[in-house]
């Protein structure tokens, strides 16, 4: 009967939690980075400036709570985010540079694992190489699905729950 009492207990205090869920889609900040042209040069250093950024971007990130706060790191950055793409692009033998931006750009519906980001206008790192007529690449600075454990394309995310962690721990 106690176990019973303490279940209902936690599942009364988990539900009301659920309900209480403030995250909204549109509290992400996005990343895209635009290659030149959509020759294949110009793909294959779109993605070499992508780990590169994003390896420049994970520490700064870290210290961000919410999105206000990841959007000054990367205003407050987006010189050295510049520099970090015009190196890339200088060590590969280009001779266009890059611009960074943050603006509000729109994009389609992406599934990160079990978590949907819908269709719609975002506030976005928008990192252009020479032109940026090409195909780009796109993901999510805030919260970090792009920037975690060494997976850099909003692979597969382990969220953890200590209220699940609590009543594993008590009825094993």
């Amino acid at each position: 009967m106690k176990k019973l009492i303490i279940l209902l207990l936690i599942a009364i205090l988990f539900f009301g939690m659920v309900g209480c869920s403030s995250f909204d889609d549109k509290d992400c900040l996005r990343i895209h980075i635009r290659a030149n042209s959509n020759e294949q040069v110009d793909q294959n250093v779109k993605y070499m400036v992508k780990d590169a950024v994003v390896e420049y971007l994970t520490p700064l990130l870290a210290e961000a709570t919410d999105k206000s706060k990841a959007k000054q790191i990367v205003v407050a950055n987006s010189k050295h985010i510049c520099d970090v793409a015009n190196t890339v692009l200088e060590k590969n033998g280009f001779d266009y540079k890059s611009s960074a931006k943050v603006t509000k750009e729109t994009f389609p519906t992406r599934a990160y694992g079990d978590f949907v980001l819908e269709q719609g206008e975002y506030d976005a790192l928008v990192v252009n190489l020479g032109s940026g007529s090409g195909d780009n690449w796109w993901c999510v600075v805030y919260p970090p699905l792009c920037f975690v454990g060494g997976e850099q394309t909003g692979g597969n995310l382990v969220y953890k729950s200590k209220l699940q962690e609590i009543i594993q721990r008590y009825f094993k």
